[in-house]
């Protein structure tokens, strides 16, 4: 009788366990809630329990479903606070510190994704006086799901721009906000999902997708767990097999190389920064070592020191005086190392840096700062260093099919977005573009059926949508050519044709080096301008000069534009560059081009009878074409 008792005791337990209100990850203390719209509030609890939620002295109920699944529309609210919210089931949950105001899904992939902490030299400043406790941002985790749509997150939390604390923001996210937030004076949330190197179809969902049919065939196969599990098994054998015992001379021999007591031995000369294949070895792919000794003034030991090393490819650890300072295991980061205190000494010290490359060039990325610093002092550490091979690694065989979840069609859309759709929002903010960059026709038809996906998961109406046009990247070109990322460029323009859609121009805050630009401030503050205007109803001049129409006339072609606001410039009283024109062969030459009012006249004394005209249609094109409120033109090309 005991036992039955017991046991009867302990379903009960569990019972009262499972039946509390449960809340999703987003609903959290210190959350932004959007003011001025209809606010859904929503959970689990036991079927058919009765749940209330109390806000701003007004109290809501309802009952949960067989499902255990509740949900409460609140009215719209004015923007203030801060607020107490209390949900009561069977159990009572309060959440504090609530602000209104409004509430931006921020998304994309890496250039969204850079948070303030890597971007902290450029804006020490920015991070050292951020002081916004109405700005917050809810940073979702990096999950995947490819079998369908998740209802809630792992977890999560709402954090205030308060120094260091802003460190994790998107640097392209905060700007946007403290922008508005110092135009409106109201609590700004970011939602921030994003995710480095995806593409578009991964944050589309499978309805957004039933158009393309190719993607929607890779969808269904990627839901059969056998065939996942057989890709997984295969890859796993093949990884065993290349596993090698190590080879590298560097660390194998008597003494590592990075050590203070190794004598270096037939080390070659070879020049800081720049890739190794540049300067006579061919096609290394391995572990090369570099060392340099520097005279270190008495001023800088005993202060805080760190190490620019710009950027490596691909790997790196880097050791000062015998000790290792810091490691980046792909090329992307800035290698920014702190030295700890008592390593850097008066005199002679010894930097030793493992570069690990596994294909392509390696070495280390020019035009990038390369010093040490401490206090006012600072040591250029570019010019020659003493170079060993370690290890020169053999050609793999081919590897087995693979499936990188996070670039999977839907495959971050319900992991990451489907989570948020029932959080009231403002609008979008979207930064992406460069992992389709080789599919721009596309992207063309991808980028408006994702904003119709969003929109209408999210259920709210054309919300505002904004997005960044993809920057100057890459080697310049002095010849007209063919180019994929203007091609993305130009996929990306087509979408300002879906309603209440704006975007910021980014060609000219690019870096031919860096796929990753440092310039985010002037990124989000352009957005927040198209905010200004699409979401906030300003009567303003919100973007460049945008391609309306071109007319041929004899030997030129008269070009007309949108947004001139008071007129278009040449921004560095320069001649107008980087305009193209062909006839009816698509040859393209440089071509003149003249202001003429609010019209460009564009010319060349080789094409006689002019088609077709292009404008910075190249992977980093040198623009100079603005207007004058300070807003670049966008590239455009008339022969598509």
């Amino acid at each position: 009788m005991k036992k039955i008792v017991l046991v009867v005791g302990m379903f009960l337990l569990l019972c009262n366990v499972f039946a509390q209100v449960k809340l999703p990850a987003l609903i959290r203390d210190s959350m932004i809630l959007q003011r001025d719209a209809k606010l859904k509030i929503w959970g689990w609890a036991s079927a058919k329990e009765k749940v209330a939620v109390t806000f701003n002295n007004k109290t809501y109920k309802t009952v949960t479903g067989n499902e255990g699944k509740w949900a409460l529309t609140l009215p719209p609210q004015k923007s203030g606070g801060p607020y107490q919210m209390k949900i009561k089931g069977t159990n009572e949950i309060t959440l504090k510190e609530i602000l209104i105001g409004d509430v931006w899904f921020c998304s994309g992939q890496s250039n969204m994704v850079h948070q303030m902490n890597i971007h902290d030299v450029t804006y020490a400043n920015d991070i050292a006086t951020a002081n916004y406790p109405a700005i917050r941002q809810f940073l979702i985790p990096t999950i995947t799901n490819m079998n369908g749509p998740q209802d809630n997150l792992p977890g999560g939390s709402w954090k205030a721009a308060i120094g260091e604390e802003v460190r994790p923001f998107s640097a392209v996210a905060f700007f946007f906000a403290r922008k508005l937030y110092e135009t409106y004076h109201i609590p700004i949330g970011i939602i921030n999902a994003s995710w480095g190197g995806t593409p578009i179809e991964a944050w589309t969902s499978e309805e957004g997708l039933k158009d393309f049919a190719a993607m929607n065939s890779t969808l269904q196969k990627n839901k059969d767990t056998a065939y996942i599990n057989d890709l997984a098994r295969k890859a796993a054998a093949y990884n065993a097999k290349m596993v090698r015992p190590v080879q590298d001379k560097g660390v194998t021999g008597p003494k590592p190389w990075y050590d203070i007591t190794y004598e270096p031995k037939e080390w070659k000369t070879i020049a800081v920064p720049g890739y190794w294949e540049d300067q006579g070895i061919k096609n290394l792919d391995g572990i090369v070592w570099y060392r340099k000794e520097i005279e270190v003034p008495a001023s800088m030991p005993g202060k805080p020191a760190r190490v620019f090393l710009g950027r490596i490819v691909d790997a790196d650890a880097v050791y000062m005086n015998g000790k290792m300072i810091g490691t980046t295991g792909y090329q992307y980061p800035q290698r920014r190392y702190a030295i700890p205190a008592g390593i850097l000494q008066a005199g002679k010290n010894i930097i030793v840096v493992k570069v690990t490359n596994n294909a392509g060039k390696g070495g280390f990325v020019p035009d990038k700062p390369y010093c040490l610093f401490a206090g006012n002092d600072t040591i250029d550490l570019k010019g020659y260093w003493q170079y060993k091979v370690g290890e020169v690694f053999t050609p793999a065989p081919a590897a087995p099919m693979a499936i990188a979840a996070q670039n999977q069609p839907a495959a971050l859309y319900n992991a990451m977005v489907a989570p948020a759709i029932n959080y009231t929002i403002k609008g979008f903010v979207w930064y992406q573009g460069e992992a389709n960059s080789s599919r721009g026709a596309e992207y063309a038809k991808l980028q408006p059926a994702q904003i119709a996906d969003w929109r209408n998961k999210w259920g709210e109406g054309d919300i505002p949508f904004l997005y960044v046009q993809l920057p100057n990247f890459m080697d310049a070109n002095y010849l007209p050519s063919e180019s994929q990322w203007a091609e993305l460029r130009e996929a990306q323009l087509k979408s300002l044709s879906v309603n209440n859609t704006g975007m910021a121009v980014a060609i000219d805050l690019g870096e031919w080096n860096d796929i990753h630009p440092d310039n985010k401030k002037a990124v989000g503050d352009r957005l927040a301008l198209i905010a200004d205007k699409i979401a906030y109803g300003k009567d303003i001049l919100y973007s460049g000069p945008l391609f309306q129409s071109a007319t041929v006339e004899g030997n030129k072609i008269t070009i007309s534009f949108t947004n001139t606001g008071s007129g278009l410039i040449a921004n560095d009283n320069e001649a107008l560059r980087e305009f193209a024109i062909a006839g009816a062969d698509k040859k393209f030459v440089w071509a003149k081009a003249i202001i003429e009012g609010d019209k460009i006249i564009v010319s060349s004394d080789v094409v006689t009878n002019p088609l077709y005209v292009r404008y910075a249609w190249a992977d980093n094109p040198d623009v100079n074409l603005y207007n004058k409120e300070g807003l670049p033109a966008s590239p455009f090309r008339t022969d598509n």
